[in-house]
């Protein structure tokens, strides 16, 4: 009995051994794979072939490529600033969205009332300057682009005309820039602007760009989120400055040059901060030489001599010798006062709460 019990272990035993030599299965050997973070954006316009909407989207659409099966995307349209970004906002966080992405600055209290109420869901305000424990804010330095695509304007025509949305400092210090940049190679130039009170409406934007060219603006430059500028100066045979996306495919020989923002780099990194668990609140106000802004995509009318004078401009500021708000001369402001003595280079807290125009602009800030 005592043999056949000895007998009866050795086999256990073996088979024992005999299971343990073969290596575990895929699926054993496998650590459970993490479901993916769930990304929303929310956009305020239609998504068009170009524009503000287009530009975040083609970010959107980096995060997808950077992170390909750890992310889920998905996004908002055409959600009016206000009570409906609130709602939309508020949606998306119930769907279980772990960070969401408000670009444009009627979204900041919304984005600010909703986070409150989801503190484990990660917001990003863009265009916002108000953070919270989970609210990080960024934006791009516009105003840089604007200066070069000044210059180009400058080197082909004196008078200019601007459709702007609303006088916000972003808005505001886009108009001084690309004036500044104008009169530093045309010192007679000017810009003559209308202020819209809102971002998308093309029709009106038609309207605006046709009133400048009919007052005797020779190329136009806009803040607003249509391609409407662009094909009405392609109508009339005058000339334009792009903003948001390349749109040459509308105005193939309008456009002067493209002021472009680029988002892909920035909305992969606060996504990856989501799944490494690194994700903080913050500011960033990235420009040329963050890869955030650059000027591009020259039209057919634009002298070579011009496009490597803007790019040669393009470099200096990204290496940091070139800053639109930096003056060797006193500037005036268009009412006749000083705002900038000569020597003086603006600080970011004043470039960020800018409220005036510069000498050369036509037009009026509400105060």
């Amino acid at each position: 009995m005592y043999k056949n019990l000895v007998a009866r272990r050795a086999c256990a035993l073996a088979v024992t051994s005999f299971f343990f030599s073969f290596p575990f299965s895929a699926q054993a050997q496998t650590a459970p794979v993490a479901p993916p973070v769930k990304a929303a954006f929310v956009y305020v316009a239609p998504l068009t072939d170009a524009g503000w909407v287009r530009q975040h989207d083609q970010g959107r659409k980096a995060v997808e490529a950077a992170l390909s099966g750890k992310v889920q995307t998905t996004f908002v349209e055409n959600v009016a600033e206000g009570p409906d970004a609130e709602r939309v906002i508020r949606d998306l966080a119930q769907q279980g969205h772990q960070i969401i992405f408000t670009p444009s600055f009627g979204y900041m209290e919304p984005t600010l009332k909703v986070a409150r109420e989801f503190p484990g869901v990660k917001f990003e305000s863009v265009t916002g300057y108000k953070t919270a424990p989970n609210v990080a804010t960024s934006n791009a330095r516009y105003y840089e682009g604007r200066y070069l695509a000044g210059v180009a304007a400058g080197r082909m025509a004196t008078q200019a005309g601007y459709v702007a949305g609303f006088p916000i400092p972003e808005v505001v210090q886009g108009i001084n820039a690309f004036t500044l940049g104008m009169r530093s190679v045309n010192p007679a130039a000017s810009v003559r602007v209308v202020f819209l009170g809102e971002w998308f409406n093309p029709p009106r934007e038609r309207e605006a760009a046709m009133t400048l060219m009919n007052q005797g603006a020779e190329v136009l430059a806009f803040h607003t989120g249509s391609t409407a500028v662009m094909t009405a100066a392609q109508e009339r045979g005058k000339l334009a400055v792009a903003y948001h996306s390349d749109m040459r495919k509308v105005a193939p020989d309008a456009q002067v040059v493209a002021v472009t923002h680029l988002w892909g780099d920035y909305y992969t990194r606060r996504v990856k901060a989501v799944l490494d668990g690194s994700w903080k609140s913050g500011s960033v106000w990235g420009g040329v030489k963050d890869g955030m802004i650059r000027v591009d995509g020259f039209g057919s009318k634009v002298p070579a001599a011009v496009q490597a004078e803007v790019l040669a401009r393009q470099a200096d500021m990204a290496a940091g010798r070139l800053q639109p708000f930096a003056t060797k001369a006193d500037v005036r402001n268009n009412e006749g006062q000083v705002v900038m003595t000569a020597g003086q280079s603006l600080s970011d807290a004043e470039i960020l709460n800018m409220n005036w125009l510069v000498e050369g602009v036509v037009g009026k800030l509400a105060r």
